[in-house]
């Protein structure tokens, strides 16, 4: 088990421990206030990254900030005139984004196409599996977002589905790779352990819970694994004066969503549809990053 992984696994249960302390009032605000730190500043150096990762040295730093600015924009608009179509790109995209993430060192070898659809179909499932334990929330939010009533049984029949392709995709990866079939008890201890967690966390909680111990601070070490060959503490705090621009302006455009909707559950709608925004560039960014690696 790798360090990133012990702290995911150790952070869970204390996460876990907390919800038996603090109100689900509580758990939003510490969850915020994590997603706002860790987890925006995950995704802050991507314009850094992109310097690194461009083959066309000669494109200038103002037109890869048009670029990227340009790819938040269109996903803004898409949730402003098509809301359930930028809330259906959001999960997809995140979905491989998190599978791909958590895979991406433990299945070096052997990567034929099964590899991305397992990565793709392990992510939506850790989406899928926090949506069912937290059917109430979710059905809101989604309303909020896209007026559209989602049921419970849809998330069922989801959970099944995504259940289903898990054990078929698994079956097969752990025919032609060894290193799948090393670690495959491991990482289904690492499912059971994040059920735990989502059964007994209120939906932003759990995704917190996820999102920072799970996703972003291992994302963050291997963007500095990336960047300087090493993830140490001096590392890090080079990419934290890099990325600390992009960060404060991101926080910015965040406390300006909850000034404007103070309401908690119309803001808990807006803060995810800035999440995407955000997402969809990140993705392509990380995405190139793993194929250089």
């Amino acid at each position: 088990m790798s360090n990133t992984l012990k702290l995911s696994v150790i952070t869970s249960f204390a996460g876990l421990w907390l919800t038996s302390y603090l109100s689900n009032k509580y758990q939003i605000i510490l969850g915020f206030f994590l997603i706002l730190s860790f987890g925006v500043l995950h995704g802050a150096n991507d314009l850094v990254l992109i310097d690194q990762l461009k083959s066309n040295k000669k494109l200038d730093f103002i037109k890869i900030i048009g670029i990227y600015v340009s790819i938040v924009g269109i996903s803004v608009l898409l949730f402003t005139n098509i809301p359930i179509v930028a809330l259906l790109l959001f999960i997809l995209v995140s979905s491989y984004h998190f599978g791909e993430q958590h895979w991406n060192e433990i299945i070096k070898t052997n990567k034929s196409f099964i590899t991305p659809m397992f990565q793709f179909n392990y992510g939506l499932l850790i989406l899928v599996i926090l949506f069912y334990f937290n059917s109430k929330e979710v059905i809101e939010i989604i309303f909020e977002i896209t007026k559209y009533t989602l049921s419970t049984e849809f998330i069922e029949t989801a959970l099944l589905i995504t259940l289903s392709l898990f054990v078929v995709l698994s079956i097969r990866l752990y025919q032609i790779s060894t290193e799948f079939k090393n670690n495959l008890i491991e990482q289904l201890f690492y499912l059971v352990v994040l059920a735990i967690v989502f059964k007994a966390s209120s939906l932003i909680w759990g995704f917190t819970i996820y999102f920072i111990f799970w996703h972003s601070i291992p994302s963050l070490n291997d963007q500095l694994i990336f960047l300087y060959g090493s993830s140490t503490w001096a590392d890090f705090k080079k990419y934290f004066k890099t990325a600390f621009i992009y960060w404060f302006i991101s926080l910015i455009g965040v406390f300006g969503l909850y000034y404007i909707a103070k309401d908690m559950v119309v803001f808990d709608a807006l803060f995810f549809a800035f999440l995407a925004s955000i997402t969809f560039p990140h993705f392509i960014v990380i995405l190139n990053m793993y194929q250089k690696k």
